[in-house]
């Protein structure tokens, strides 16, 4: 399969990195402090913002924006488990910096965590749940990673792992590949699917090329 595309707009977590195991723990010592279900948060959770997932799962506590940073704060400091997917750091490596870019539901501060705990580029272009008003399935954060990147939105490929993101991808008019193994693949939508990034490979030119293999 080859796509064509100007631009490639990464998600972070499931994609890039693999830090779930991380985002589990804290999630599940979070619902222990109050008292809630962790694998019912778990079963919603994964490709959104901290603070749209808090309200929905527990509307009775009434959870700040101010609450949802200190529970990235918390995350950030775990870096057990924190590795890149299999491939990532050469696929980055291999684009030029101002045709990718990270569109992720973690702040700002944790993103740049994640980046440096596995050692990889830090995108010049990050979209962050700091940046938006709507978090995924909105397409608010792909578009304006497009618009950054001054790259019309049905020019760029949308690399995502969770339904959340690919709907928030499609929603964008961007094309959609899916990644991984945070969530069963027969929830992807049906969109074309890889396990990491040692079955992707770009043809760096004017348009970029994207081979699966």
């Amino acid at each position: 399969m080859i796509f064509t595309c100007d631009a490639i707009l990464f998600d972070m977590d499931g994609t890039l990195i693999d830090s779930t195991a991380a985002v589990e723990r804290q999630w599940r010592r979070w619902a222990a402090v109050h008292g809630l279900d962790a694998e019912r948060i778990l079963a919603v959770s994964h490709g959104r913002r901290t603070i749209e997932t808090m309200r929905d799962v527990a509307p009775h506590l009434q959870m700040s924006e101010r609450d949802a940073a200190l529970f990235d704060e918390e995350e950030g400091r775990d870096s057990e488990g924190v590795t890149p997917i299999a491939g990532s750091r050469q696929v980055l490596e291999s684009l030029p910096i101002d045709r990718w870019a990270v569109v992720t539901s973690a702040g700002t501060d944790l993103a740049r965590i994640r980046f440096g705990q596995a050692a990889l580029p830090m995108p010049r272009v990050l979209i962050s749940a700091d940046e938006i008003r709507e978090g995924k399935p909105h397409p608010e954060g792909y578009l304006a990673a497009a618009d950054r990147l001054r790259i019309a939105p049905a020019r760029c490929l949308v690399v995502e792992d969770t339904p959340a993101g690919i709907r928030a991808g499609v929603a964008a008019g961007m094309q959609v590949l899916s990644i991984g193994t945070t969530v069963p693949r027969h929830t992807l939508l049906g969109t074309p699917w890889m396990p990491d990034f040692t079955h992707f490979r770009v043809v760096v030119g004017d348009p970029l090329q994207v081979l699966l293999r």
